[in-house]
């Protein structure tokens, strides 16, 4: 009884985590091609077929832009088909109202060669960053 109890627990929290996980995806419509996912309580469908997904975590500010492509196809070759990532929300404005969106923090760019490499995306918003980030990537200015 108490198996079954922690299975629909686990069931009821799964289902809006991808839910989320997919929407996060098709809100990069430009990105990537339109797609029809379910659930039927024992495998995620998508476009008519069960799928068992696979991820691989790639923190898009610890590696160069230069090497993206190949971390990402090289997820992809070794049988990935989500890349999840964070946003390093304290990369992306340092200081209060100032933005930086370049070089390692260029995640557009770094969105784009997931997609092009045909991979599923798992945007991870924050603001908390469980991945050894200085104060978990949340802002000096809102902890002032």
């Amino acid at each position: 009884m108490e198996a079954t109890r922690g299975r629909k627990r686990r069931g009821r929290l799964l289902v809006p985590l991808l839910t989320v996980m997919i929407n996060m995806s098709i809100a990069w419509g430009n990105f990537f091609k339109p797609f029809n996912v379910s659930y039927d309580h024992r495998a995620l469908i998508i476009d008519g077929h069960r799928r068992m997904l696979i991820s691989a975590g790639i923190h898009y500010p610890r590696a160069t832009p230069e090497m993206w492509p190949g971390l990402i196809a090289k997820s992809k070759e070794g049988g990935v088909d989500v890349i999840q990532t964070y946003v390093f929300w304290n990369g992306h404005e340092p200081a209060r109202g100032q933005y930086n969106f370049e070089g390692r923090y260029d995640i557009v760019k770094f969105v784009k060669i997931v997609a092009a490499n045909r991979l599923y995306l798992h945007l991870r918003i924050g603001p908390y960053v469980c991945a050894e980030w200085n104060f978990g990537s949340r802002l000096l200015s809102i902890l002032i």
